[in-house]
């Protein structure tokens, strides 16, 4: 259970890894991505409608994701969608699917670039002047900036009038960042839920990452970020996951809630607003495993796992039928 729970539990919840040991997976030699960029008036907003119907059922070595973000050319800003894609594979065969499975892009050779995979790296990096790959061993720290990151996931097709208002909402938040739309369906499908605690695959047409960052770390600039991205996150409410709606852990978002004193702390009630929205169902065999294997919680931080201990969690299941009871006598009495 402690290996299950490191393998996706969130990084400060567990304990210290010393070692890794890695499953490599086989990739042809060449490799090809491209990035193709649509505008409002080059037919964007269809072409996004289409590639949430289409993207999930690609075959399983070709990812397209789309990036909404602004872009400014003659002194005007306008909102692009930046259809990015690795495909395992050469660009013939790229063109061969891509003409079967989504023509609408108008995909063409001269956008294509081939390339091994470990090149792949530094293309969605951004290296695209053929730097060597000893860039990725330059561990110097980078220029400081600040970042505030937001999740959702979508679980239908958001329809065409409704992404013209997403449209029309994000381009007037000109401090919002940037929107990254991965697709979910393939290999990700045919994971359970619950065999790592990463639950959300089977179910999701793609991943939403709302992503804004900036270098002037005084408070006005911050909180002007801040209100943006949040205000845009709060416009997409009605279009994604509900009941809980889920987030991606990849970065702790701490507006969903966070342990007292920022480490520790918290019942396993009230982290489960964070919890179930990261964890789904897999929270409480995390917060079982945490409380088997810390329970005195030394490894925490603002969003950790609390410990449910087992004796606790009986004393919860013992009780859940008189507070069923409870609650449906005090809905008779209403």
């Amino acid at each position: 259970d402690l290996f299950w729970a490191i393998r996706g539990g969130g990084g400060e919840s567990f304990g210290v890894i010393t070692s890794f040991t890695v499953e490599l997976a086989p990739v042809p030699p060449t490799v090809t991505a491209f990035s193709v960029a649509r505008t409002l008036r080059q037919g964007a907003v269809g072409l996004l409608h289409r590639w949430q119907e289409v993207a999930h059922q690609l075959p399983e070595d070709l990812f397209i994701q789309v990036v909404l973000q602004r872009r400014t050319e003659g002194g005007q800003t306008e909102l692009e969608a930046l259809f990015k894609s690795l495909f395992l594979g050469t660009c013939g065969d790229l063109l061969r699917v891509m003409s079967e499975s989504f023509p609408e892009l108008g995909l063409e050779g001269r956008d294509c670039r081939e390339m091994s995979w470990i090149q792949s790296t530094l293309y969605f990096y951004g290296f695209t002047n053929g730097e060597p790959l000893e860039v990725l061993l330059d561990r110097q720290s980078q220029k400081k900036r600040f970042f505030k990151g937001k999740s959702d996931f979508a679980k239908e097709p958001i329809t065409v009038v409704a992404l013209e208002g997403i449209w029309r909402r994000f381009l007037e938040e000109e401090a919002a960042g940037v929107m990254i739309l991965d697709p979910f369906g393939g290999r990700m499908d045919a994971i359970a839920e619950a065999e790592t605690p990463f639950p959300h695959r089977k179910g999701n047409l793609y991943n939403i990452q709302y992503f804004v960052e900036w270098q002037d770390g005084g408070d006005g600039e911050s909180r002007r970020r801040l209100d943006s991205i949040r205000r845009v996150y709060e416009f997409m409410r009605p279009y994604v996951s509900k009941h809980p709606r889920a987030a991606y852990l990849n970065y702790r978002d701490l507006d969903l809630g966070g342990n007292r004193d920022g480490g520790g702390g918290a019942s396993y009630a009230e982290a489960s607003v964070w919890g179930r929205s990261y964890f789904l169902g897999n929270y409480r065999k995390l917060a079982l495993v945490k409380g088997r294997v810390d329970p005195a919680d030394f490894f925490r931080d603002e969003q950790s796992i609390p410990p449910l201990p087992a004796a606790m969690e009986e004393g919860l299941q013992n009780a859940l039928p008189t507070l069923s009871w409870a609650l449906i006598q005090t809905r008779l009495s209403d």
